[in-house]
């Protein structure tokens, strides 16, 4: 029964956000605020991930295709497509569950335990339009753009590896990037984006802005927010691949 009760107690989360802001200079600055955070604060380690995924899929992809009838363009193509359509969206968010998911979790837990989300309430103010409502429409901003970068510093990753190894030469590298590339790939991991950047934003507020008890409650709320957004990133990975991509 929990899990109904959680689940119901996050609809209702979901449904109180939407009322009219009390004063809409106060909610831009949190927005803004938030897509600093999200965004800026998680540039760094989605760049460094993003780098090493596609150096370790080039060099990994080279190692396989033991036969020379496979023409060295292949590389480039598979390390397309496997960061495009799975590296980029998929692991760059489950790095950011911990990485925002948990901060999102903290910030709001240790509001609610020091009682500012009470005293927010008080003075009249929608404490769930305040403080989740921006979080989320920051997150579904900034972390599509996030996965972009992830995208576009993957491949070039993968051709630095290819290069500096003598795995494959750069004009041949650039070659297989452009063969048979379906733009369609793009539009399906910008889809897998949205929807994890809404399950990475709102699942840790939801277990931040209902904690009880002290610090140590804060901990465990935000290692469970994590916990249960990366299953929910892995669980409607499969489903929107079973859904969306043609078999």
């Amino acid at each position: 029964m929990t899990i109904f009760t959680d689940i119901g107690r996050y609809l209702l989360m979901i449904k109180g956000m939407f009322s009219r802001p009390e004063n809409g200079k106060m909610y831009w600055k949190e927005f803004i605020h938030q897509c600093t955070e999200i965004g800026f604060g998680s540039l760094g380690i989605v760049a460094i991930i993003s780098v090493f995924i596609g150096a370790v899929s080039t060099i990994q992809t080279a190692y396989q295709l033991v036969t020379p009838l496979i023409p060295r363009s292949t590389i480039a193509q598979i390390v397309r497509d496997t960061v495009i359509l799975e590296f980029a969206p998929t692991l760059v968010c489950i790095v950011l569950a911990g990485v925002a998911g948990s901060r999102i979790a903290s910030e709001l837990g240790n509001m609610r335990v020091s009682e500012q989300i009470d005293a927010l309430e008080i003075m009249g103010i929608n404490t769930r339009t305040y403080l989740i409502l921006p979080k989320i429409v920051a997150a579904l901003l900034m972390i599509p753009l996030l996965v972009v970068i992830a995208m576009l510093l993957g491949i070039w990753g993968g051709r630095l590896a290819g290069v500096a190894s003598g795995i494959i030469s750069g004009n041949i590298y650039d070659k297989g990037l452009l063969e048979f590339f379906v733009p369609y790939n793009v539009i399906f991991a910008l889809i897998k984006a949205y929807v994890f950047a809404f399950i990475i934003s709102s699942v840790p507020a939801f277990y931040g802005y209902y904690v009880k008890g002290g610090a140590l409650e804060i901990g465990r709320a935000s290692t469970k927010a994590v916990i249960v957004s990366c299953i929910l990133i892995l669980f409607a990975d499969y489903i929107l691949s079973a859904l969306l991509l043609p078999t």
